[in-house]
């Protein structure tokens, strides 16, 4: 037998087995085969990611670092540099009102990284997490691959979860309620008060709240998105998570944070330290640049994300007269509810050979046989300017299926 046949694969952990396959992997393979022409070109909604490279300024700033730092080659302290720590916990202490420490930020290879460490530290096989569903798929496939139960929190129809339905879930084995606002993928935006009394509810039962804020740089609120950090003992129950991926367009380059307590940290750091040891220097030098040096171009990019979706609001009339609902709508996303009588997982593929375009179905987003799935799309609008986002829906109302 070939040294090179196809064997099934053995042993092979039960839990990942188990795990799905990335979604925007698998969106991926629904081109093959299809053509697009000029007069229709693909409209790719699928993944909230920019499209666009970094500005000019903020690539020369990491070409320097390449050329003249050499210790940015090097192996760099575990939970990051200190100088990018300090940046972040000087402007959040100043953007949320309460103090942070250097001490309680930790830099890693981007939010999912984040998320994982974190949860590494948290839950273990037979554990379980809550989240509210529609959820972030990673944060699922994380839970299944590990052996921990996520738990689904329903929303309602604003997309929000309520603290009562929250609370009925919780048990013995629950070790962490997980948020991220605004939300991925429905887009919805949480009332501070309604985090803030999450925050609550965790602390009195002695959970861990991870508040995923991968969007906050393009929230459309100007107040503080919670009060959490204005809390003297915020480090016993909040961890945060936070990506520089979006504001800065540095999705290749693989740079998140966490902030947390520095007793959360140390145990953190050992899994950091296991898994990348360090996060990429070049790139870390490349955030802090931004963070010191860019805050009106993040600005201007929130600015437009905002008319963005201003032009989902106001655009999807007509789309409504035909039975569609857009269910919520921020950040990078709109979440929306078709009105075919086809499961959303046999629409999306459909709709790259008849629409042309490529967006992620809800049964993506939620456990496997949730009726509310099979109903819903996900529009990762953020790669889409106004006219862009009018042809989309040119070509949904269009639709006959």
């Amino acid at each position: 037998m070939s040294l090179f046949a196809q064997e099934p694969l053995d042993p092979l952990n039960p839990a990942m087995a188990q795990t799905a396959a990335p979604p925007v992997m698998e969106a991926r393979r629904w081109l093959e085969g299809v053509t697009f022409t000029p007069e229709r070109p693909l409209i790719n909604v699928s993944q909230a990611a920019p499209v666009a490279p970094p500005p000019h300024a903020l690539r020369a700033e990491m070409a320097r670092v390449a050329l003249e730092v050499d210790e940015a080659h090097l192996y760099g302290p575990v939970l990051g540099l200190p100088a990018l720590r300090a940046e972040v916990a000087r402007q959040w202490s100043v953007a949320y009102r309460g103090p942070v420490r250097p001490e309680e930020v930790a830099i890693t290879s981007g939010c999912n990284e984040a998320f994982a460490a974190v949860m590494a530290t948290i839950a273990g096989h037979g554990d379980e997490v809550l989240m509210p569903v529609p959820w972030y798929f990673n944060h699922k496939m994380w839970c299944d691959m590990n052996g921990v139960k996520a738990v689904p929190i329903a929303t309602g129809d604003d997309m929000l979860p309520t603290i009562e339905g929250c609370a009925r879930h919780i048990t013995p084995r629950t070790r962490a309620i997980v948020l991220v606002t605004p939300n991925n993928p429905a887009g919805v935006e949480y009332p501070p008060k309604l985090v803030d009394m999450f925050y609550a509810l965790a602390k009195e039962r002695d959970l861990a709240l991870v508040v995923d804020e991968t969007y906050r740089d393009f929230d459309s609120r100007d107040e503080a998105p919670h009060a959490v950090f204005q809390q003297k003992d915020w480090g016993e129950t909040l961890i945060q998570l936070y990506s520089f991926s979006k504001a800065y367009r540095l999705t290749g380059h693989r740079v998140g944070a966490i902030v947390a307590s520095d007793q959360r940290l140390a145990q953190v750091e050992k899994y950091l330290d296991t898994v990348t040891i360090c996060p990429n220097q070049i790139a870390q030098y490349g955030a802090l640049y931004g963070m010191q040096h860019m805050g009106d171009w993040v600005a201007g990019e929130r600015d437009e994300i905002l008319k963005r979706r201003a032009a989902i609001e106001a655009g999807f009339a007509d789309l409504a007269a035909k039975g569609w609902a857009l269910l919520g709508c921020g950040a990078y996303f709109a979440y929306l509810r078709h009105p075919f009588d086809i499961p959303a997982d046999q629409l999306a593929p459909q709709l790259v050979r008849d629409a042309g375009v490529l967006c992620l179905p809800g049964t993506m987003f939620r456990p496997k046989g949730d009726k509310h799935g099979a109903q819903e799309l996900r529009l990762a609008f953020a790669n889409l300017d106004v006219a862009g986002i009018a042809t989309l829906f040119a070509r949904l109302a269009a639709l006959s299926v």
